[in-house]
């Protein structure tokens, strides 16, 4: 089973996407939800930060990664 995990990263410390991680991003927000392959993760994660005000209040040097992980 998968988690989504959706890092909100800054432009200012992470310059390529790639390197957004959880170590480095400033926000992290776990989904409450599991899903069974990697393509169902990706696509709720991206349709939950849509869905919530996190797309909208995003300052002009940050961005979005979705990343699914195993459930621990």
């Amino acid at each position: 089973m998968l988690t989504a995990i959706v890092l909100i990263c800054s432009v200012a410390i992470t310059p390529d996407i790639e390197t957004c991680s959880r170590q480095n991003a400033i926000a992290v927000i776990r989904l409450p939800a599991v899903f069974e392959n990697s393509k169902s993760c990706f696509m709720h994660g991206q349709a939950y930060v849509a869905d919530t005000s996190i797309a909208q209040n995003l300052a002009a040097d940050e961005r979005v990664k979705v990343v699914c992980t195993r459930d621990q």
